[in-house]
């Protein structure tokens, strides 16, 4: 049975798990949940993700949702091109990686969150308050991976910490407009995912609900 991603075009959590279906060879019909308009507080997909967040996979009778999990359950179920290496090492910046961009950065630019800031502080705090996390986490990344970084994160090959740090780095250039010539080893990782097909295949702009034009 194929799987079903509900996801959002836009979604970074979203994109995160459109890459990890992508390198695995995975097939999955794509159902659009409209964050704008709401859609992810109806009651028909509040039965699928009672917290009304994107990404949520169903695989048959089972349903898995947040990012983290359902990459996580991917690797479990589908070994085909492992999403984390065998050394334990590497595996744990890996993990390190990841976390620090959805617990430390990526949370403070939800759109929920900016919306927040900028009806309780004022209309331009919004951009300040995202690039403000951004920054401080790419900081932290870019000391994190100096030691481990090959071509990719921590190595030669794409893993989980790519997938994390793809959707970011898209958003901070694309959508941010982030400076980024502060952050030589991130840069060239976003200058090497776009080289991948399983990465450019999952950016927002070539998903169905994207817009037209």
């Amino acid at each position: 049975m194929k799987l079903t991603l509900y996801s959002y075009w836009r979604s970074s959590c979203s994109y995160r798990v459109r890459i990890g279906l992508n390198l695995k060879g995975l097939e999955y019909e794509y159902k659009a949940v409209d964050l704008l308009k709401g859609e992810q507080f109806s009651p028909e997909f509040l039965k699928i993700n009672p917290i009304g967040y994107v990404p949520a996979l169903v695989d048959g009778s089972f349903v898995v949702s947040d990012s983290f999990a359902i990459l996580m359950y991917l690797e479990e179920k589908y070994p085909q091109h492992p999403l984390l290496p065998s050394d334990l090492k590497r595996k744990a910046i890996n993990y390190q990686a990841a976390n620090l961009v959805s617990s430390s950065i990526q949370p403070f630019q939800n759109l929920t969150a900016v919306k927040y800031i900028e009806e309780k502080v004022g209309a331009d705090e919004g951009d300040v308050w995202t690039k403000t996390h951004i920054e401080k986490g790419f900081v932290a990344l870019e000391k994190l991976l100096k030691d481990y970084a090959g071509e990719y994160a921590t190595g030669d090959e794409a893993f989980l910490a790519d997938l994390f740090l793809a959707p970011q780095l898209y958003a901070a250039i694309n959508v941010i407009n982030l400076d980024m010539t502060q952050f030589p080893l991130l840069l060239r990782l976003h200058k090497a995912y776009s080289k991948l097909p399983a990465f450019q295949n999952a950016v927002p702009e070539k998903q169905p609900d994207a817009p037209s034009s």
